[in-house]
Formats: structure tokens, C-alpha cells, sequence
């Protein structure tokens, strides 16, 4: 795999939605898994949502659970983020990571993953 590419990052209102992409370059294989973190200057990444690419069964932080939807392509080499009702504190930089294998890990733990994205950048005012 040579690397993950977000897109669909950009500037909404509060309660609007925005789509998130993430594709594996390079025709990779499918990957263990994929997920979502983001990160706001001076907090540590947190987990946003995750997707086991075999059996599409997928997990959320609490803080999306009911608002943020992950999906995955027919080929599992494209995963998504639909962020619906957003609000100021999903203002983050959002990276994408994929985990090649599953070595264990909690989902939600970043040592986890073998590959991770630039980031996209969401900002939701008031």
C-alpha cells in the first residue's frame, strides 16, 4: 500500500453534514481495517469510528454515535464518513488510518494502524 488520500474536508454550519473519503492508493489489497481519528490543536487524535473490512461491522466514539455513519466501497479500498447534525466541537483536522492486520489492538488505539492519511480539515461554526 503506498498511502491513504482524505477528501470532502471544508467549512459548514452548525447542524449541516459533510462526506469524508479516504481511498488506498497504489490498488491496494483490502485492508483489516479503517478508521477515523481527529485531532484540535493541543488535544491529543482521538478515535472517531472504525470498520472491519470483512465483515463491515463498525464502532463509534460516543461523543458521533448516532450522528457520523462509516462505510466502506464494494472493492474495501474506499472508505467514507458521513457527519450529519455537526456542531463547533467536530472542528478537528480528520485523518484516515488503516490497519493491515489485526494485531490486537483496540480499535481506538493509533499503535493499531499501519498507514495513516495527511487529514482533511472540518470546521463547523455556530
Amino acid at each position: 500500500q503506498d498511502g491513504l488520500i482524505e477528501n470532502g474536508g471544508g467549512s459548514v454550519q452548525a447542524g449541516q453534514s459533510l462526506r469524508l473519503s479516504c481511498q488506498a492508493s497504489g490498488g491496494s489489497s483490502p485492508n483489516f481495517a479503517m478508521s477515523w481519528f481527529r485531532r484540535t490543536p493541543g488535544k491529543k487524535r482521538e478515535a472517531v469510528a472504525t470498520i472491519r473490512s470483512g465483515t463491515g461491522n463498525s464502532f463509534y466514539a460516543p461523543s458521533v454515535k448516532g450522528r457520523f455513519t462509516i462505510s466502506q466501497d464494494k472493492s474495501k479500498t474506499i472508505v467514507y464518513l458521513q457527519m450529519d447534525n455537526l456542531n463547533p466541537g467536530d472542528t478537528a483536522m480528520y485523518f484516515c488510518a488503516a490497519a493491515l492486520y489485526d494485531n490486537g489492538d483496540p480499535w481506538y488505539a493509533e499503535n493499531g494502524y499501519d498507514y495513516w492519511g495527511l487529514g482533511t480539515q472540518v470546521t463547523v461554526t455556530a
